[in-house]
């Protein structure tokens, strides 16, 4: 019987579970799936035999799920092989990672279908590190006037037969693609995303308040690294931040690295959408994890300093390098959030707009074993995948 078969004990944690934290907490583990989750008190002389590990008192949250995340460890999904895929999804289960949407760039049809069809030969098989649940399309169909990192060579309205043969050949891979609402077309492509269950999202838009809510209500869901890239909050003039703010019916990314939201702005966007409707991304970059130095996002030249990526021809935010783990970090320090509230955002909340909050996204019985030990810092200790310790 191999490891990840073993049936696991671990006792002594403090329990992020969707119920609240259980202070003196257990997780049994059979096979890839987590059998019970309760208080060590209730165990009884049950589970003796069984291997077992003592948390000491650390935090076990659930693993993290990143929608937006373009790569890591010097690949790109743009053009990773299956080795670059290895990597990315390597280094950020390293960093509390479990599943994840491989995210494209504005580029030609090809290119985009090129890593769709790579990602669905992927989820087909055994995936070592943090799992590949789909992809998110982020363009091509953006505002130029908007596009940030995105190539505005490749900017187009929306192709509704480009969707009708990623459905048809790669179907439930895509799951949710960002597009500007304004655009000629968006909103019957908003609706035909929808009935094929994409989440659809707004972002790189130069979308007035009205056009986004028009958009909701032919069943926009989502917003991209909120704040970013899109028309700002103006009192007179509440452009897209101010439909993405006040909407219920749209869920808010952002970007929680002190970098591309100010704290205050962080601390509005949750304030304003409540935790249950705000998802923590990295978009993170090839360059994340690596040293300061030059790279590229989409093919546009790229330069780091100190950790912070932008674009060499007009100095703009490309991407980022940020962690999960650091951004549930900053959350909890310079935010003020519970890690309760900030472990919603990093996993429950994005496995329950994905549609996979059945299997991953909270500590429940019948889930995936996919968790995380934190120490009081807030540091990661492990990261456990399909209840199987990869990374101490």
């Amino acid at each position: 019987m191999s490891e990840a078969q073993k049936e696991l004990l671990i006792v002594g944690a403090r329990v992020v579970a969707p119920q609240g934290t259980i202070a003196d907490g257990y997780v049994h583990v059979k096979a890839d799936k987590i059998a019970e989750v309760g208080s060590v008190r209730e165990l009884g002389g049950r589970l003796t035999e069984v291997e077992r590990v003592d948390a000491g008192g650390a935090w076990l949250v659930p693993g993290f799920v990143d929608v937006h995340v373009h790569g890591g460890a010097n690949h790109d999904f743009m053009d990773a092989d299956e080795e670059g895929i290895r990597a990315i999804t390597k280094f950020h289960a390293s960093n509390g990672t479990t599943s994840m949407l491989a995210t494209t760039l504005t580029a030609p049809r090809e290119e985009l279908t090129a890593v769709i069809a790579l990602a669905a030969d992927y989820m087909a098989k055994p995936m070592p590190y943090a799992k590949l649940v789909g992809v998110h399309l982020e363009g091509p169909f953006v505002s130029v006037k908007w596009k940030g990192a995105q190539n505005p060579a490749y900017i187009l309205p929306p192709q509704p037969e480009w969707l009708d043969d990623w459905v048809a050949r790669f179907p439930g891979v895509v799951k949710l693609q960002t597009l500007a609402p304004e655009i000629e077309g968006s909103l019957d492509y908003i609706e035909k995303l929808a009935a094929n269950g994409i989440v659809p999202s707004c972002g790189h838009t130069d979308a007035t308040y009205d056009q986004v809510v028009a958009a909701a209500d032919r069943g926009l869901r989502h917003a991209v690294h909120t704040f970013n890239a899109m028309t700002p909050l103006h009192h007179r003039n509440p452009g897209t931040v101010g439909a993405v703010l006040t909407d219920d019916r749209i869920v808010a990314e952002v970007i929680a690295d002190g970098h591309h939201v100010h704290p205050a702005g962080v601390k509005l966007i949750t304030r304003a959408k409540g935790v249950d409707n705000v998802i923590l991304v990295t978009d993170a970059m090839a360059a994340a994890g690596m040293p300061d130095g030059d790279y590229e996002l989409g093919g546009l030249p790229v330069h780091m300093k100190c950790g912070v990526a932008r674009l060499k021809e007009n100095d703009s935010l490309a991407g980022s390098t940020l962690t999960m783990i650091s951004a549930v970090r900053f959350l909890v320090r310079k935010i003020g959030v519970s890690l309760e509230e900030a472990s919603r955002m990093a996993s429950a909340n994005p496995a329950r707009q994905l549609g996979l909050d059945a299997s991953i996204g909270t500590l429940e019985a019948g889930k995936q074993a996919d968790f995380l030990l934190l120490d009081d810092e807030l540091k990661l200790v492990s990261t456990w995948i399909d209840g199987k310790k990869l990374f101490s």
